[in-house]
């Protein structure tokens, strides 16, 4: 059990889970979870990192179809932020308790401001990182939303 899977569990929300063998030479986390699953890359969404500047919190979440890339300015923007940049892959794992790869937005150590991307509620259910590398966990957008507080937006690059 990861935290992510503890959350959902614990919010009593309904959920799937999908594991797979992870290959540790894959270019993509998130296009490796969807050829594997055989499942749409629209409907299988990585979780990023974001440092912010001019808003209260250093830090936000970003949750975006893997097959798109995230624009930094929309992120910022939907935050009511001066900016946004990636990250540091050391500060996100060091923030979420989860390895890059395997961050997913449910069960962090810290909760963040999380912008879920506004494709996800086009489907009845997507699949992010449950914790772990070669594990996913499917559930409802508005559930995803709840368990992070999150807010939609579009948040991908056109």
């Amino acid at each position: 059990m990861t935290p992510a899977i503890n959350a959902a569990k614990k919010a009593g929300i309904r959920y799937d889970i999908l594991e797979y063998q992870h290959d540790p030479d894959a270019p993509s986390y998130g296009e490796e979870a969807a050829n594997v699953l055989n499942l749409p890359t629209a409907q299988v969404f990585k979780t990023l990192l974001v440092s912010l500047s001019g808003h209260k919190s250093s830090l936000a979440v970003a949750v975006l179809p893997v097959s798109h890339q995230l624009s930094l300015k929309a992120i910022a923007k939907a935050l009511g932020a001066k900016k946004a940049d990636m990250a540091d892959p050391k500060v996100a794992e060091r923030t979420t308790g989860y390895i890059v790869g395997g961050i997913s937005p449910i069960g962090q150590k810290k909760a963040l401001p999380t912008v879920i991307d506004q494709s996800a509620t086009a489907f009845t259910a997507i699949y992010c990182s449950a914790g772990r590398r070669g594990l996913e966990i499917g559930l409802a957008a508005n559930d995803l939303a709840a368990l992070t507080r999150g807010i939609f937006a579009e948040i991908t690059a056109q």
